[in-house]
């Protein structure tokens, strides 16, 4: 079995590529309320490797867990699933 299996993987918006190499995801998910039962959204900004810098602000991407790369990068870049629209 390959270490990819393995690779906690998540799915979420660039919201900044202003870095070298690296983007901001928001990974946003939903939550129940333990008590009045409606879904709240909850949302974390992930850094992630972006080697070729082909990430724009928008695009929806799918990154997953590696090793450390930097104090604040463990996760990489896996694929661009829709690039964002230009306007």
């Amino acid at each position: 079995m390959s270490d990819s299996n393995l690779a906690r993987t998540a799915s979420g918006t660039v919201v900044s590529n202003k870095m070298d190499k690296t983007i901001t995801v928001m990974v946003e998910r939903r939550v129940k309320h333990p008590l009045y039962g409606k879904y709240i959204k909850r949302s974390n900004k992930i850094h992630a490797h972006d080697p070729d810098n082909q990430c724009q602000e928008g695009d929806l991407v799918t990154i997953e867990e590696t090793r450390p790369i930097s104090k604040t990068k463990t996760w990489k870049l896996s694929t661009v699933d829709r690039k964002a629209t230009i306007i």
